[in-house]
């Protein structure tokens, strides 16, 4: 049991950090690196460290409270959480974001980066639930363009996850010279139900999907990926996104948001990545948001995709089963509050 885990059990023994008119968050314990980590000699170095495992999510307002839990998830559950760097892409309230994150994270090594929301707003589509439509969910298709250049590899993870296994394992997945990013796989999904008819019945289109692919694509949730970015940025992929965006907007090809051009530029041609990486669907599905299982097998990182996210069913007093096991990397400052009570 190393000396990260039994700090973390002191969790509840934090400070309260608080903002007129907004929410309130515990301060979170500091974690050390195990004796065998690494070394990051200049911590002016941090963002472009090749010794440091970088980690990319988007930061905004609606989703803060479940941003705070992956941080603190990632942190307790690694053996170097001194060599994790957190890049933030965030399109407004850049300083107030920044102070929550300061104020429950003081040690944390971070950047955030603007998100310039008029540049895609154009090229967004209506889909089946609104919250798909928020232009922060396109800020993955521009991580090239937005971080770093000296940055070479990043994982990409969304808001509505924890993981409770050590990041530094998904970090180092291997991935071919010729594949750009690493995700889990789920080839039992019927994939044609991520594109319209209008897509399947023009033949120029959907051979799009047999050509130029090392195996039959499949499914691949975008949430949790890891990224070459020297990669993409030498294979000019946002552009390739951004023209299917743009047909979209002619003729109508798919209706679920951010995804379907991911699948229609990368299916076929990821790095597979264990399920235990991405235990997704927590959340119900798109519509209604009900209470599901776990998937079979080992877990290393659990998401609420899909409608019901863990902290809006806990405030309604409609928590389901596994919305438990997402508690307890809670910051919220009157969740400690009503414990105490």
């Amino acid at each position: 049991m190393h000396s990260t885990y039994l700090l973390s059990l002191t969790i509840l023994a934090v400070f309260t950090v608080s903002f007129a008119g907004g929410e309130r968050f515990k301060e979170a314990p500091k974690f050390f690196n195990s004796p065998e980590c690494l070394t990051i000699e200049n911590d002016d170095d941090f963002v472009c460290s090749d010794k440091a495992i970088h980690v990319a999510m988007t930061l905004d307002a609606a989703y803060l409270r479940g941003s705070m839990a992956v941080i603190l998830s990632v942190l307790q559950h690694s053996s170097c959480p001194q060599n994790i760097v957190f890049h933030f892409v965030t399109s407004k309230q850049t300083h107030r974001l920044q102070t929550y994150v300061v104020s429950s994270f003081p040690y944390l090594k971070f950047r955030i980066y603007p998100y310039d929301v008029a540049a895609i707003s154009g090229l967004i589509s209506t889909s089946i639930r609104s919250a798909l439509d928020s232009p922060l969910n396109y800020a993955r298709n521009y991580l090239a363009d937005i971080l770093p250049t000296c940055l070479s590899r990043v994982v990409y993870l969304d808001s509505d996850l924890i993981l409770v296994d050590d990041i530094s394992k998904l970090f180092s997945t291997h991935i071919p010279t010729d594949v750009v990013l690493a995700a889990p796989e789920y080839c039992n999904a019927n994939f044609t139900t991520y594109f319209t008819p209008t897509f399947w019945s023009n033949p120029s289109l959907s051979i799009t999907l047999s050509i130029n692919r090392r195996r039959p694509p499949c499914y691949f949730n975008t949430g949790v990926m890891v990224i070459e970015l020297k990669k993409w940025r030498e294979g000019d992929y946002t552009r390739k996104i951004i023209e299917w965006m743009e047909l979209q907007k002619r003729i109508r090809i798919y209706e679920l948001g951010s995804l379907p051009p991911f699948l229609l530029v990368f299916a076929g041609n990821i790095a597979p990545v264990d399920h235990r990486w991405n235990q997704h669907g927590l959340g119900g599905d798109n519509f209604r948001g009900l209470c599901r299982d776990l998937h079979p097998g080992p877990v290393s990182l659990l998401h609420w995709s899909g409608k019901g996210k863990p902290w809006v069913r806990l405030d309604d007093g409609r928590p389901c089963p596994l919305d438990a096991l997402w508690v307890p990397y809670d910051l919220l400052e009157s969740r400690f509050d009503l414990i105490e009570s």
